[in-house]
């Protein structure tokens, strides 16, 4: 199990990113949150297998087709454990 912590730069608000975010992420059995940041940007914490984690990222690279992804700046974490995958905010 990993953590990582995504910052999604771009137009990503207002695209229906965070519920199809959410809908990778429970299809992936990954756990976690996702939310809008008040600069614009979407960040998201997801814990999962490697390969489950990988997928969600390359999903977050191009995101709903109304995105328009410029940039994910990835960090990882020590590993958090996670009822469930939340949409914050």
């Amino acid at each position: 199990m990993i953590t990582i912590h995504l910052e999604i730069k771009g137009k990503v608000q207002g695209v229906f990113f965070r519920a199809n975010a959410r809908r990778i992420a429970e299809k992936n059995n990954l756990k976690g949150w996702i939310k809008n940041k008040s600069n614009g940007n979407v960040e998201s914490v997801v814990t999962g297998m490697k390969e489950d984690v990988d997928t969600f990222v390359e999903w977050c690279r191009k995101g709903p087709d109304k995105a328009l992804v410029e940039e994910v700046v990835i960090i990882t974490m020590e590993t958090v454990f996670f009822e469930e995958f939340e949409v914050k905010g």
